[in-house]
């Protein structure tokens, strides 16, 4: 199975959400809706995101000295948490506060610099628990497979995995729009709303704007009369660096984009729509990092072959729930990426760091 929690601290600008408050003792505090979504308990307890939580509007608030007014943080997603991000969550807690952080150590790294859940990983310099549960089915072998540097072939009796063969990104586009539009739907009841397309970039000729591009002819056209968008369009917002919010467009006036962002409603500003809205029938896996789909599409058109890695099919297969297509323009390039291509490194200095203040023999 894949490991669903390694007890160290984990948190997530793109899919953050923390949980917060004062549990009886023995009992667990966990939960969070997927990614971009919020729920609140109350000023005791509640999930969050955690750019609401240290920006104040979401969660407990802050106490008498500025710290988080809570005894314990459990943060979700713990790889997409950069160090700034990280380093604001330590700072906020209050002494005597627990932190704890959760996350698959197989996804992807933060957007943002740094790998902190990887490096307090490697360090061992706090408390580590590592919690797996078994993946059912086709999907959760492939899954399982991925994350131990193996390609497995699956059976997929009801058509839960799906391999597409294309010469080139024109057919991989093409071949998109059909699975979403009319294949995943006819054959395995998802609707397209359901279903996302994941590549590995925004560029080229099958990336997210070539993809969305042809996904709203099909799926939802119109004029994009409210700077480049209409009502129904689906979006990926990005409220900040590294933090993307699956939506739909619901209009446009004076104040901006009104956007619908699981279920909470949202205005962007004229000026940061361009800058902070893309069209989301398609996104890259970092945008996909920390939410879950009924339905995934993975494209990997020839001109993707340098840009795999094992974390990066990881999480883009990881995405999905009940079915999976690849649209398979890299041949021999998918498997050897899973068996031999590792995360990219990055220079960091906190193992260094966290490793001085490491008492000898522990």
């Amino acid at each position: 199975g894949r490991p669903e929690a390694g007890s160290v601290a984990s948190g997530g600008p793109d899919a953050g959400q923390a949980t917060v408050g004062r549990p009886e003792a023995g009992s667990v505090a966990s939960g969070g809706p997927d990614a971009g979504q919020a729920a609140s308990g109350g000023p005791e307890a509640g999930v969050v995101t955690v750019a609401g939580l240290l920006s104040g509007v979401e969660g407990p608030g802050r106490d008498a000295d500025g710290a988080l007014d809570l005894d314990l943080l459990v943060v979700l997603d713990a790889p997409q948490l950069d160090v700034e991000t990280g380093a604001l969550l330590v700072e906020s807690l209050s002494d005597g506060a627990r932190l704890v952080l959760a996350g698959d150590p197989g996804v992807l790294w933060s957007v943002g610099p740094g790998r902190v859940f990887a490096d307090l990983l490697a360090v061992r310099a706090c408390p580590h628990v590592a919690s797996r549960r078994p993946d059912p089915g086709p999907l959760g072998e492939l899954v399982s497979g991925v994350g131990v540097g193996e390609l497995l072939q699956v059976e997929a009796p009801g058509k839960e995995v799906v391999i597409v063969p294309v010469r080139d990104a024109g057919e991989a586009v093409h071949r998109t729009v059909q699975l979403v539009a009319d294949s995943v739907p006819r054959a395995i009841g998802v609707p397209p709303e359901q279903t996302v397309v994941i590549t590995p970039g925004h560029g080229g000729a099958a990336g997210t704007r070539v993809l969305n591009a042809a996904l709203k002819e099909r799926l939802n056209p119109g004029p994009g009369r409210f700077g480049g968008f209409d009502p129904g369009d689906r979006v990926a917002y990005s409220p900040a660096p590294g933090r993307t919010l699956p939506g739909r467009v619901v209009g446009a006036d004076a104040e901006g984009l009104h956007l619908s962002c699981a279920g909470d409603a949202l205005v962007v500003p004229k000026e940061r729509v361009e800058q902070s809205v893309r069209h989301g029938w398609a996104l890259t896996a970092h945008q996909a990092a920390g939410a879950h789909w009924p339905a995934v599409v993975a494209v990997l058109p020839g001109d993707a072959a340098q840009a795999l890695s094992r974390p990066w099919v990881y999480t883009a297969f990881g995405r999905a729930e009940r079915h999976l297509s690849v649209v398979h323009g890299v041949e021999q390039a998918l498997p050897r990426a899973v068996a031999e291509v590792p995360a990219k490194p990055r220079t960091t200095r906190l193992p260094l760091l966290l490793a001085a203040q490491v008492p000898a023999g522990g």
